[in-house]
């Protein structure tokens, strides 16, 4: 088997051959001691039941659940891993307000850490692992930059979750229309939308813009496809 190897000082981007067919992540995995426990939790979490198979014999089961406006979606069940219960970690569900999740949670009974985020240059420290390392620092990213702040929660088994806040996508990073899983999330892109549109209106010398839902409509899309946003 070949192997592919990156240049040194580009991305990946940069240097894969073009694509040919579409690859979407569909199924993640859960590994659970328990199948009606695993299954009371998460339809607590409020995600979507998509399916609950189990043959006659009692051999096989599998329940497939998915979290609200996610394309992809977990399964779980008898004898669909030989993976140990409890040892997936790492999961990350992207949100764009990290408190609001933190709350929808606690509200449904279910346990989840303080917000977070890491610490600048320090990737060591006596923390759990995420996205950048072994640090965390109590408290959502001061500056609440996209991608920096984080909580984390377990499922019954100790399956590892976090929620990450992105609110900006880095150039390149998304394909496709614009989209929004809830009204809460258009409504929190509205605002940052009005709050950056006001600037620009200081900037104009404080006159009414009456194009404004044009400069919102280009802001939201840009935001959300990782471009330069408008000034």
């Amino acid at each position: 088997m070949g192997t592919i190897t990156q240049e040194p000082g580009k991305t990946a981007a940069e240097t894969a051959k073009p694509r040919t067919l579409d690859m979407k992540l569909e199924i993640v995995v859960i590994p659970v001691s328990d199948v009606d426990r695993a299954k009371r939790f998460y339809g607590n979490l409020g995600w979507r039941l998509d399916a609950d198979f189990a043959a006659p014999s009692g051999d096989f089961r599998v329940i497939q659940f998915t979290p609200p406006g996610s394309g992809a979606s977990v399964i779980f069940g008898k004898n669909v891993t030989a993976a140990a219960p409890g040892s997936a970690q790492g999961l990350y569900l992207i949100v764009s307000d990290i408190e609001a999740a933190r709350k929808d949670l606690i509200a449904r009974g279910i346990a989840v850490s303080e917000a977070f985020h890491g610490e600048s240059d320090r990737y060591l420290g006596p923390d759990e692992p995420y996205l950048f390392g072994r640090a965390r620092v109590s408290g959502p990213d001061p500056a609440r930059g996209s991608y920096r702040s984080f909580a984390s929660f377990k499922d019954p088994d100790g399956n590892g979750w976090l929620f990450q806040e992105i609110t900006a996508r880095l150039p390149g990073r998304v394909e496709g229309e614009t989209t929004f899983a809830s009204s809460a999330e258009l409504a929190a892109a509205l605002r940052r939308a009005a709050a950056a549109h006001g600037e620009h209106e200081k900037r104009t010398g404080g006159q009414h813009d009456v194009n404004w839902p044009d400069w919102y409509a280009d802001y939201i899309v840009r935001e959300q496809a990782g471009q330069e946003l408008p000034v």
